[in-house]
């Protein structure tokens, strides 16, 4: 495992400042060299060998001026730069600015080839466009530069079809906050920490998904106070996260947040489902009202018993409370029918 370790680059401006000098430096030489052999041949007379050698020297050294220009670097607030000479990790640049380092160090990772083949194989089974896939298909074979930016990333999941713990095929997808902590980790522990961080984000989904309910089957079941995917928001987002820091931390990222986005049964089980949840709510609401009506029909007979202006005998009060139950349970408008005889 790789680990992280900071250096300090140079100032860019000293460094400009001295390349500056010696680009003046060389030209004045390369100038006055070639107005010293120009003099020596209009005159006639040997050439001065100093003329010579400052002529060499100077187009040697306007070559060789080059390569520092090549150590010049800029980083803006929330990059870093991780240098690397001729293969070897020396560090990672973390101050922003205008910089210097050894001209040496490498400024790309070189292509991705695991990279170039997975993307490869997706674009053949894709739908895309040829322009995007050529698009893709040019994004993957890029080199992957040193410069990796340390500000928080959002990774917007596409909607995956999986089963929860109960087995019911739903809807589901997620956003992911990240950013990458360990420069060192990320560049070198993994081949692409981007498509790696992409890839854990779906599989961690799909494992959190398939541990959970989408929701409980009934409300007085035993499982009532169970963790479910449509109740308890915060504690899946939670589990999310957590299994999101597991996978990723060998990749040197740190997830901020972890939320869902999108849950829905699967299109065909979506009618049946909504259908029970609708039973569910006619249940309840029956319930409730059936509650209601005993306790009325109570109350009433209790009323009357206590009044003592009307006496009923049991078959009386048995009829009277079906009589009621009937009018406050009833789904239409109950039409009562007058008795003008006798009740006996």
């Amino acid at each position: 495992m790789s680990v992280e370790k900071q250096i300090k680059a140079k100032s860019g401006w000293g460094m400009l400042a001295v390349v500056c000098v010696a680009f003046v430096a060389i030209v004045v030489v390369f100038i006055l060299s070639i107005i010293g052999l120009a003099d020596a041949e209009d005159a006639g007379v040997p050439i001065n060998p100093l003329h010579g050698w400052g002529l060499g020297l100077s187009i040697a050294a306007f070559c060789l001026v080059w390569i520092p220009v090549c150590g010049f670097f800029t980083l803006q607030p929330g990059q870093a730069r991780v240098c690397i000479l001729f293969g070897d990790y020396k560090g990672t640049v973390r101050d922003g600015g205008f910089r210097w380092a050894n001209p040496f160090y490498s400024r790309s990772m070189g292509t991705n080839a695991s990279a170039e083949e997975a993307t490869a194989e997706v674009l053949s089974k894709s739908s895309l466009s040829l322009g995007k896939q050529i698009s893709v298909a040019a994004k993957a074979s890029s080199n992957l530069s040193t410069k990796v930016s340390v500000r928080a990333r959002t990774l917007n999941g596409e909607i995956l079809k999986v089963n929860d713990k109960m087995g019911n095929p739903i809807e589901i997808a997620n956003v992911v906050v990240w950013h990458v902590a360990d420069t060192a980790k990320a560049l070198f522990d993994v081949d692409n920490y981007e498509q790696f961080v992409s890839t854990q984000a779906e599989t961690a989904l799909r494992h959190v998904a398939s541990i959970y309910a989408y929701d409980h089957l009934e409300d007085n079941s035993d499982d009532a106070g169970a963790i479910t995917l449509r109740s308890n928001i915060e504690e899946v987002s939670e589990a999310l996260k957590r299994e999101l820091t597991q996978r990723l931390a060998p990749a040197g990222v740190t997830v901020d947040d972890a939320r869902l986005t999108h849950l829905a049964y699967a299109p065909e089980i979506a009618q049946a489902m909504l259908r029970r949840q609708q039973a569910e709510a006619v249940i309840a609401a029956r319930k409730k009202i059936v509650e209601g009506a005993v306790s009325m029909v109570d109350m009433a007979v209790k009323e009357l018993a206590d009044g003592g202006t009307i006496e009923l005998d049991e078959e009386r009060k048995a009829q009277m409370a079906s009589n009621l139950m009937v009018v406050l349970c009833g789904e239409s408008e109950a039409h009562p029918v007058l008795n003008t005889s006798s009740l006996y």
